[in-house]
This record gives structure tokens, sequence and C-alpha cells, in this order.
């Protein structure tokens, strides 16, 4: 498929370098420009381009930016196709992103993503530590393989994002609608915590919806504690123990 992926933050440079991999024609953009971009990331074939030029021409357009930046995206999307299936990969980090107003009243991050875009989308690779996603890929059948949770209202959505799941070396589990989608936001059980494609139903069944925020803070808390700031990742041994211990 060509597939255009905005955002080179660590989920979107491991998107590009394994969709590449596996033979799709990927295009890349990010906010600062072509030029900015690394050569590691393009060893496979992908290209370099704007962000206009991300979203022209493709089958597939998978956003990997902080929340806060799909309302400035939105407009570019006017002219892409109806036909052209969104995956989005973000999550709402309050402390990150500022606070949105209709997220704290109840409504799910991919439902806010859908509306301000317009149009429906997919949500996966939002419940992955960018290290076990860089790191931890396997082959399909492999025992142990990490499975993550893909929440689409849409059968294409669903069945385009669960493909390319599977093509990065994760196991990909329906998650239901968009409606349904708050069991793999942060603080979930299902959320950065490696299960496999047997353990992550169970894991979506026990989320408890309430106690997902404070959940999400305290784990931002703890991380914050142990590397210093805000914006470095801790390594994913430590990360995973974290979310296992503070979400299941």
């Amino acid at each position: 498929m060509n597939i255009g992926i905005l955002g080179t933050g660590n989920i979107g440079k491991t998107l590009v370098m394994k969709l590449s991999a596996a033979g799709h024609d990927v295009k890349v953009a990010n906010s600062r420009g072509p030029d900015t971009i690394e050569g590691e990331i393009l060893t496979h074939g992908a290209r370099t381009v704007t962000a206009t030029e991300a979203l022209t021409g493709v089958d597939v357009v998978i956003l990997s930016t902080p929340l806060s930046a799909i309302p400035k995206i939105a407009p570019l999307f006017a002219s892409v196709p109806a036909s052209t299936v969104v995956i989005d990969t973000s999550n709402y980090y309050p402390k990150r992103d500022g606070e949105i107003a209709d997220i704290e009243a109840g409504q799910t991050e991919s439902e806010w993503v859908a509306e301000q875009l317009g149009r429906p989308i997919a949500k996966a690779w939002n419940a992955i530590t960018s290290a076990s996603f860089a790191q931890k890929g396997l082959p399909a059948g492999t025992a142990g393989r990490i499975a993550i949770p893909v929440a689409a209202s849409g059968e294409r959505e669903r069945d385009v994002a669960i493909r390319l799941v599977d093509e990065t070396g994760l196991d990909a589990v329906y998650a239901g609608p968009l409606s349904e989608s708050w069991r793999q936001q942060p603080g979930a059980p299902v959320y950065c915590t490696d299960l496999t494609r047997d353990e992550v139903p169970d894991a979506l069944t026990a989320t408890e919806r309430a106690r997902l925020p404070k959940r999400r803070d305290l784990a931002i808390e703890a991380i914050m504690e142990r590397v210093g700031d805000s914006t470095t990742n801790p390594d994913s041994d430590y990360a995973v123990r974290l979310t296992r211990a503070l979400f299941m």
C-alpha cells in the first residue's frame, strides 16, 4: 500500500522503518520539514516529503503526533479522499497537551480525533511503549508475541489497521468501536503492559474507566521521578514493570 506517516517521534520512526521494510511505499513528514528527518529511518526506501505531500495519493495515513497537534493537522484532510484510511496513534496527556474539555468530560480520545478530522479513524499502536515496539516485534505465530488493541467503528479501518499491526511484528486484537476505545487509553490494564493475544481480552474487560486519569498521572509522576523530566522515555523493562504494577 501507499502509506503517508505524519510524525517522526519514537513511534513514528519505528512505523516508517517497519512498514517500509514490509514492502509498503512509505512517505514521511514532520512539522519541521523534510530536511530534518534522520536518514536511518529511510533505510528501507521511505521518502521524506512535506505534510501535504504525505497525505496525497496514499491509501493510508498514520498520525503519530502529540494529541495537541491534531487541530493544526486537521485542515490538511480537506482534500484527502474518503477512501483513505486514517489511523491515529496518539494519547492524551494533559500536562503535555493541555486540558481538552471534551475529553475531560468523558469523550474518548479517538472520538475526539475523529471529530477534529471530520472523518472515521482507527486507533492503533497507542498502547505500547516505543522501546517495546522498536525492539520486541516477532513474526506472526511466534509464542509470546506482544498484542495490542485496535479500535475502529468501520470495517475497512479495522481491517487495514489489523493487517498493518501484524506487519509491524505485533498481534492485533479488535477492541471494539471508537466509543469503547477508552479501554486502551493511558491507565488501562492493556496500556503498555506487553500482553499476549490471549491476555488482551481480559485486560480490556477489566478496565475501570473512572480510574484511568489517576493511574495515568501516577505513572507520569513515577517516570519523571526516575528520569528527571517529562519528555525522556524510560527503558522498556522499567516502563512495563511500572505500568503492570499501576494499571493491572
